[in-house]
C-alpha cells in the first residue's frame, strides 16, 4: 500500500481550508491531519503533528506565513512548505523562499498545479508557478539596470556544458528530474547526477539560488 502524504493546511479563510481539505482528502494517497487560521496556531501544531508538508498562506493576522514557515523550518528542518497565496510580489516570494519554502504556487493555479506541487516537493524538488517565476525574472531585469557600487564575481554559465545548460534551463521552469529525464532522453538518477555537477561548478547547492542564477544569466528564457 502506497505511503500516504500527510499535509497540515495554514490559511485564514475557513472556506478555503475546507475546500483544499474535500480536495485533498479525495486523494487515496493524501492525509489532512490539521489546519489552523493564523500564524502562531500553525507553528504550535505543525511542530506537534509533524506532517510530511505544510501548505502555507502568506497572509495571517498574527504573523505572516514567512515568519510561520521559517519557525517550523527551525524546529523541522525536513518538513516541506509549499505557500498557496494570493501575494506573486517578489518580496514576499524571495523571502518565503530564503526562509526555507520549497514551492509557491498562486491560488487561481490551485486546481491545475496543486498536486504536481505535492509530488515534486516531496521528492526534494522546487515548485515554483508561472508567474513565480516571472516574478523572480523581473526583479533581475531591474535589478540588471541599476550599477552596482561593489562588482560580485559570480562564475560564468560557460562553465556548464550544453547538456548541463539544458537541465539547468528545465529545473528553473520547475520541472522535475523524472520529467527533464523525459524530455532530455536521460533517466532521473542521470538526471540528479547532471544537477549535482551544476552545484558544483557555480558552487550554488540551494534551489532558489540555481532558479536566480539560470535566470540572471537568461539560461531561462533560451529553453
Amino acid at each position: 500500500m502506497e505511503k500516504q502524504t500527510t499535509i497540515y493546511l495554514v490559511d485564514d479563510h475557513k472556506l478555503l481550508r475546507d475546500t483544499l481539505r474535500m480536495f485533498l482528502e479525495s486523494k487515496a494517497n493524501i492525509r489532512v491531519v490539521g489546519e489552523a487560521g493564523n500564524g502562531a496556531d500553525a507553528v504550535a501544531e505543525v511542530l506537534y503533528l509533524q506532517p510530511d508538508l505544510v501548505l502555507m498562506d502568506i497572509s495571517l493576522p498574527d504573523f505572516d506565513g514567512v515568519e510561520a514557515t521559517a519557525r517550523i523550518i527551525k524546529g523541522l528542518p525536513n518538513i516541506k512548505v509549499i505557500a498557496v497565496t494570493m501575494h506573486p510580489e517578489q518580496l514576499y516570494l524571495l523571502k518565503f523562499l530564503e526562509a526555507g519554502g520549497m514551492g509557491y504556487l498562486h491560488k487561481s493555479a490551485a486546481d491545475r498545479d496543486l498536486l504536481k506541487a505535492i509530488e515534486q516537493v516531496q521528492r526534494g524538488e522546487v515548485f515554483l508557478s508561472t508567474d513565480g517565476v516571472q516574478v523572480i525574472a523581473g526583479q533581475y531585469r531591474v535589478q540588471s539596470s541599476i550599477p552596482s557600487a561593489v562588482p560580485q564575481k559570480e562564475i560564468s554559465p560557460e562553465v556548464l556544458s550544453y547538456r548541463e545548460r539544458q537541465v539547468l534551463g528545465l529545473l528553473s521552469h520547475g520541472y522535475s528530474s523524472r520529467e527533464i529525464g523525459e524530455i532530455l532522453f536521460l533517466s532521473a538518477s542521470t538526471v540528479e547526477t547532471y544537477k549535482r555537477r551544476i552545484s558544483e561548478k557555480l558552487k550554488l547547492f540551494k534551489k532558489a539560488d540555481l532558479v536566480e542564477y539560470t535566470i540572471r544569466h537568461k539560461i531561462f528564457e533560451d529553453m
